[in-house]
């Protein structure tokens, strides 16, 4: 049986270098799933006001299965911030839910020159749970991992990853607070703004 490995969280947050550095560590077929949609044509159109392209997910799904089913690869790892919504649920057998604090998440995008918007939107979507929400509700819950990785560096991340899926080291879901840390702080209105 084949092991799909879906890493997921918002835009910044290392998806795509754990990613691939994990894939490395596990002889794995890698797939981006913003480059696997363009390859595929597997979009509907792009939002201009948001800079972003809309994907076709029934299109995905269909393929994505496709492409699980045909690799010679064992284990299979999916990087993308809709990557629950697209996987077919059958044959996900981890979900890595990537968590960093808003603070640094914040500077982040600011330093890989995001608009004002699209850092909003994407603050937002990491201090309301927005991809943790999409796994449990997409995938089966108790295939979801809830990874706060902030301060971290890709190895130590990658480690813990690997601990997790070889020997059995338990992982969470709804453990990351953001919004209370926020509150707590006083800082709630610089993080969320919409």
């Amino acid at each position: 049986m084949k092991k799909v490995i879906l890493i997921t969280g918002t835009p910044c947050v290392g998806k795509t270098t754990i990613a691939k550095d994990l894939s490395m560590k596990l002889n794995a077929q890698y797939i981006n799933l913003t480059d696997y949609a363009k390859t595929y044509g597997l979009t509907l159109e792009e939002d201009t006001d948001r800079h972003t392209t809309i994907i076709d997910e029934k299109a995905m799904r269909n393929k994505l299965g496709k492409t699980i089913a045909a690799s010679n690869k064992s284990t299979i790892i999916i990087d993308g911030h809709y990557a629950a919504a697209v996987t077919p649920t059958e044959s996900v057998t981890q979900v890595f839910v990537l968590r960093k604090n808003p603070i640094a998440l914040k500077q982040q995008m600011i330093n890989c020159g995001f608009s004002t918007s699209k850092i909003d939107e994407n603050l937002a979507a990491e201090i309301l749970d927005s991809c943790l929400v999409e796994a449990i509700e997409k995938q089966e819950e108790d295939k979801v991992c809830e990874l706060d990785i902030s301060g971290q560096t890709t190895t130590d991340i990658v480690k813990v990853l690997l601990d997790i899926l070889e020997k059995g080291r338990e992982c969470y879901s709804g453990v990351v607070d953001w919004l209370g840390m926020l509150e707590r702080e006083g800082l709630t209105d610089q993080y969320l703004r919409i």
